[in-house]
């Protein structure tokens, strides 16, 4: 079964490959694609696991939209800042293997 999630803060493949290759981790996800454009997360998986998914991208810095507000959605910023920068680095050093 597959479902979509709007997030925010996703501003670039790193941002997109942090999301899918932490998601991937998860029990109840199969695969994750991420839209960057729309800010989407298309999920295949157990339906059911939609609640952790959803967790796991706020922890990561990629609130479902309109879930974070104030100090909770700057939180959420700086977190994107920094797995986006950790992603642009795993992308660069796939690439060079």
């Amino acid at each position: 079964m597959s479902y979509q999630i709007s997030v925010e803060n996703i501003k670039c493949g790193g941002c997109a490959a942090t999301i899918k290759n932490k998601l991937a981790e998860l029990d109840a996800v199969t695969s994750a694609e991420v839209a960057i454009e729309e800010g989407i997360v298309s999920v295949d998986g157990d339906e059911s696991g939609r609640d952790q998914v959803a967790a796991e991208l706020l922890r990561l810095g990629y609130p479902e939209t309109g879930t974070a507000e104030g100090i909770k959605a700057a939180a959420a910023k700086a977190k994107s800042f920094v797995s986006c920068a950790i992603g642009r680095i795993d992308n660069a050093n796939t690439k060079e293997d």
